[in-house]
């Protein structure tokens, strides 16, 4: 029972540490980098707190260096779905029971641990697993993470202190109820601050999870569900998986108790897993609520009064930080006649300035991509613009002998429908429109008519009408908008993240928006002083 109505601690944004060379952080992050390549770990399923194994064991390799083996896990079938669903079925009425303080001291201490004794940890491992340099691990799977459980408590408070009013002799309340079934999530490689938050919010909501990561996060994956034991959250309230996604979406989608998806992948996937859903709607106990955030073919749109230097490095950093394998990452821009010249030369010079190689090496800026599939995909695209006589103003070049290595590569076409200005290629492929600077109003037109994603989208201007005009020709373009900034980067509790059309609902992580979907509103008025008599004033004789 709650004894008193609690204030939490105030949120703030976990501060990003710097690695500079000498300091303490990048000395424990190098040791726990050498530590964890030194081993051979074994990454089991977890399923209502037990680890769960099978005789399919597969291979976890770094992506920046396919001849050192960093681990294996066990891949699972249906049965294991149904085991985890069963699980967290089990134990849904007790963790719905549990008063809401203790849910958040969980992910409150989850928080802390992340961002103190296991920050060097789950770094590495994302470094490791998933070839991101330490700037991108940092602010990913330290900072945003612990970004994400402290706000998500915060929005939680805010969105129970949410009430009614309440008239003469009666008090109006509303409850905000857990599901009543389970929450299948579905996280990418991309973020490890996204696998974390897809099942963790819902389950601070007082939801049971069946999370399924992508097989290419497992090794970062392991270490959250280290974290999440260690502060405390009980057995079966979130169990991780390791199937096909063909085979975890129709169990999901033909479960009575299923009650609702947490999504972030293409959206190719999401249509099916949508389509699944409709098809069995009619056996299900409720109407599931589907929260998803797909693809992006995220824009800088260039007004002629623009910054060219702020731009340049907007252009470098936007669309080829990560290799561009952010769902915001920028991957076409529009660029008026007048400053293309500089712009051209000052992308040549940075790309050439780029240091790419394993994230051992803290200096390298470009590392591998994910996997073969996503190399001979990102490899195509470039292949077939070089065949179709686009001009390759940079890169251009790739090699998976070692690892999968795409340089960092811009295109410039003369055709704004040309494939790769529609398309998501997610990887660190930059496509330039170049356009008459009188034509500013209708290339705003085009961009937005170009492509069927609507994630995020920049506008580099110094002229105010212009950033006016491109603001309000834009409004459906971009979920996430910003001016005179790269599309990249969106902090929890400052831009809440999230794009319509083909890129998803819009549900906003990193906002109370979201938190709003893992839960059932009850209204309960209670009358102080009921009427003993039926008839009213108005019924009286004249």
């Amino acid at each position: 029972m709650t004894k008193g109505i609690f204030e939490i601690p105030a949120a703030k944004n976990e501060p990003i540490l710097s690695y500079a060379p000498g300091s303490t952080e990048r000395i424990e992050l190098k040791k726990m980098i050498s530590d964890m390549r030194s081993k051979i770990i074994d990454i089991p399923m977890y399923i209502g707190g037990k680890e769960v194994r099978t005789t399919d064991r597969r291979e976890i390799r770094p992506p920046h260096d396919l001849s050192h083996l960093l681990g294996y896990y066990y891949q699972g079938e249906k049965e294991h779905v149904e085991m985890a669903i069963d699980a967290a079925l089990s134990v849904r009425k007790k963790w719905q029971k549990l008063p809401w303080h203790h849910r958040a001291s969980i992910f409150l201490k989850a928080a802390d641990l992340i961002s103190g004794p296991f920050r060097a940890k789950i770094n590495a491992a994302t470094m490791l697993g998933q070839s991101k340099n330490v700037y991108q691990a940092e602010i990913d799977a330290a900072c945003e993470m612990a970004d994400f459980f402290r706000f998500n408590v915060q929005f939680m408070a805010a969105i129970y202190k949410e009430q009614p009013i309440s008239g003469k002799a009666v008090w109006n309340r509303v409850e905000q109820r857990p599901l009543e079934g389970f929450i299948y999530a579905l996280t990418p490689f991309n973020f490890t601050s996204i696998a974390g938050n897809l099942p963790s919010a819902p389950a601070l909501m007082g939801n049971v999870v069946v999370w399924k990561p992508a097989a290419t996060q497992i090794y970062s994956a392991a270490v959250i569900m280290e974290i999440l034991k260690e502060a405390g959250l009980p057995d079966g309230v979130i169990n991780m998986v390791n199937v096909d996604g063909s085979v975890g979406g129709k169990v999901m989608s033909q479960h009575p108790d299923f009650v609702g998806v947490h999504f972030t992948g293409s959206t190719g996937v999401f249509k099916k897993v949508w389509k699944a859903i409709g098809d069995n709607v009619m056996i299900h106990n409720t109407y599931p609520k589907i929260v998803g955030e797909t693809g992006g073919k995220d824009f800088v749109m260039v007004h002629k009064s623009a910054n060219v230097e702020q731009l340049g490095t907007a252009l470098s950093r936007g669309a080829f930080e990560y290799q561009g394998q952010k769902c915001s990452a920028a991957s076409r821009a529009y660029i008026p006649h007048s400053l293309w010249p500089r712009v051209k030369e000052l992308l040549v010079s940075d790309l050439k300035s780029f240091r790419m190689g394993g994230v051992e090496d803290f200096r390298n800026f470009i590392n591998a991509v994910i996997d073969e599939p996503a190399f001979d995909k990102i490899t195509g695209y470039i292949k077939r613009a070089k065949e179709d006589g686009v001009e390759v103003v940079a890169g251009g070049n790739y090699d998976k002998t070692k690892g999968y290595f795409i340089e960092p590569t811009v295109l410039r076409t003369e055709d704004p429908h040309y494939v790769t200005m529609q398309e998501e290629i997610f990887g660190p492929v930059l496509t330039i429109f170049v356009y008459d600077d009188d034509k500013y109003e209708e290339t705003l037109e085009l961009l937005d008519k170009t492509s069927p994603y609507a994630l995020t989208g920049a506008i580099f201007a110094n002229d105010r009408y212009a950033i006016e005009i491109a603001t309000e020709k834009l409004e459906n373009a971009a979920g996430n908008f910003y001016i005179n900034d790269k599309p990249t980067g969106a902090v929890v509790g400052q831009q809440p993240f999230g794009g319509a059309r083909a890129s998803g609902t819009n549900d906003k992580s990193g906002s109370y928006l979201n938190l709003l979907r893992w839960v059932s509103p009850r209204t309960i008025k209670e009358n102080f002083d009921p009427p003993t008599d039926y008839r009213y004033p108005f019924m009286e004789e004249e």
